[in-house]
């Protein structure tokens, strides 16, 4: 893809106007709670309820909001908070500014209520404008790659599977499920559907039948603040159908246990990430087992957590990939929270993918095994789990059936990414994102041309990638390889999560050191076309994908909770 040399200037005069308007901020010390035990609450509610998209250093989903109680009224603050669609609706100039910058209208809150809404903003209050950063960042490429996604002339003729139960009443906002993964138990057709609230469904002749629930297995379950936080994922040992193991990832309070990966207690904790191998009867149905914790890791925020767990299913008995456990682990906001020394980092976990042996116990808390082929197994110096380092969220990772190992990389306010993963590699986050430059000390959602010497910092770059004029966050896909559309065989199916749009890449074009171009399909229900927005009725699509045992590639969202399939291509 074409990329952008003009760079841009970063003031304007519509920044300034966005942070002097919208009332006057003057009656703030007369209204606005000082006590400790309104601040305190307010912190209490803020993590859980508004932690997952701000931050008070560096925009991210939404805004970062140190000194907001500096630049407008906490009348102001207010009202958005509990309605923003309305005071969109309604002109308001900073409103409307802010949603021309991030495309998409903040949910409502209107069950918090006045006093916890008051508690919110009393803790706003203590949090001032951070010190300035580096001047590097006054200019930047505003659009990084111009040349856009083309549409192909294939149409996605989807087939509804099934509804799934509703985990949510979407109030606020709130999706009414949180579905996230699709995938299939090993040497069986049966399909396994998790929702982050706690519940893995098994679709039994065609409706869905609750397995698991977290939350019943797991007393210190919890699945807020939102976003990935909850039941992470799910993966079934190759050999489940003998052994009856299977694993999961999911979040539980702060200091809950000792975590076996932490960092000083001078950097704040939100969560932890939790894997635990269960242990059951194959034919067993509702689960019933015993779980044995494998490792816990916190985390700085409740967002980038640990999104993928999965075995490489082209992997056979006696191979050395065979029931070896691969996670990805997210920067856990590190860095956009100001804490950019703990990723990129091989020594440390955050931003890397794990390969273990859940059988051994050479690792350090004697619990599971470290592979000897791990490409850091041998340097004392770093941590032999990695097997690739150097992302801000590995959402997906799955296998081509010519056996390349392919990632999806969620990006922080400019590239998506996939990636072909390697051992031992370095893939760039927070120094890169994408094939761009970005200054971790700096403002990271600026993107800039790559420097002279960027050879000499050994990064691989992604296969394929987009910018946010496309989208906003890149989900993980597939490679077609069923037989109901023979257009399909040989590429690669993802999208972009947020606003529902579904492309593709050809996998025999993917080659590490160059981007190869993506295409957009179309979609179609019934004969008629569609787009995945309107099935799920949400501008916020959240969708994502799965994959069953004959290869066939399903569609689902989080708002409508509705399961498809690819049933065929037709052309237009």
């Amino acid at each position: 893809m074409k990329k952008a040399t003009p760079l841009f200037f970063t003031f304007s005069a519509a920044s300034i106007l966005l942070f002097n308007s919208c009332g006057s901020a003057d009656t703030n010390k007369e209204v606005i709670a000082t006590d400790s035990a309104s601040i305190a609450s307010g912190e209490t509610a803020f993590t859980q309820n508004c932690s997952s998209c701000h931050n008070f250093i560096q925009d991210g989903i939404g805004p970062q909001l140190s000194g907001l109680t500096e630049k407008v009224s906490a009348e102001w603050i207010s009202n958005f908070i509990h309605d923003p669609k309305k005071t969109i609706d309604a002109g308001d100039e900073r409103a409307k500014m802010l949603f021309d910058k991030y495309h998409t209208v903040m949910p409502s809150f209107t069950t918090l209520g006045d006093e916890k809404l008051n508690d919110i903003i009393a803790f706003m209050n203590t949090v001032k404008v951070p010190p300035g950063k580096p001047d590097y960042d006054s200019i930047y490429l505003k659009d990084p790659i111009t040349e856009k996604i083309k549409m192909s002339d294939m149409v996605l003729d989807l087939e509804e599977v099934v509804q799934m139960p509703f985990s949510g009443d979407g109030k606020d906002g709130e999706p009414r499920t949180r579905l996230a993964k699709l995938d299939v138990k090993p040497g069986t057709d049966n399909l396994f559907v998790m929702d982050l609230r706690g519940k893995l469904y098994m679709l039994n002749n065609g409706k869905p039948e609750v397995y698991l629930d977290m939350k019943e297995l797991k007393k210190d379950f919890i699945d807020k603040p939102g976003l990935a936080t909850g039941f992470g994922s799910f993966a079934f040992h190759p050999d489940f159908q003998k052994n009856g193991l299977l694993y999961t990832s999911n979040t539980e309070p702060k200091g809950t246990a000792k975590a076996d990966f932490g960092y000083a207690d001078s950097i704040p904790v939100e969560l932890q990430w939790v894997v635990t191998e269960w242990k059951t009867d194959p034919a067993a149905f509702p689960f019933k087992g015993e779980g044995r914790e494998l490792f816990r890791i916190n985390m700085v925020t409740g967002i980038h957590g640990m999104q993928e767990l999965t075995f490489n299913p082209l992997a056979k008995p006696g191979s050395k990939d065979y029931g070896l456990l691969y996670i990805g682990i997210g920067d856990g906001g590190c860095v956009e929270n100001g804490f950019p020394p703990l990723a990129h980092d091989p020594s440390k976990p955050w931003g890397s993918i794990f390969r273990i042996d859940p059988k051994g116990n050479n690792s350090a808390n004697k619990k599971y095994g470290i592979p000897p082929g791990n490409p850091f197994v041998k340097d004392s110096a770093k941590l032999k789990e990695i097997y690739a380092y150097g992302f801000r969220n590995p959402h997906r990772t799955t296998w081509s059936r010519d056996g390349k190992m392919l990632t999806s990389n969620i990006g922080q306010m400019n590239i998506e990414s996939l990636y072909l993963i390697l051992p031992g590699h370095d893939y760039g986050w927070p120094l890169r994102e994408g094939t761009f430059m970005i200054h971790p000390d700096g403002n990271i959602n600026k993107a800039h041309p790559l420097p002279e010497d960027d050879k000499t910092f050994k990064i691989t770059y992604p296969v394929a990638e987009y910018d946010h004029d496309e989208g906003k966050a890149i989900t993980g896909g597939y490679e077609y390889t069923a037989s109901s559309a023979k257009e399909l065989k040989g590429k690669y199916i993802f999208g972009d999560m947020n606003k529902g749009r579904l492309f593709f890449v050809n996998v025999k074009d993917l080659k590490a050191g160059s981007q190869t171009p993506i295409k957009e399909f179309k979609v179609s229900l019934n004969g008629k076309l569609t787009t995945m927005s309107q099935l799920c009725g949400s501008e916020r699509v959240d969708m994502r994908l799965g994959k069953d045992r004959k290869g066939e590639v399903y569609v689902f969202t989080k708002p409508g909770g509705k399961i498809y399939r690819i049933a065929g291509v037709s052309k237009q």
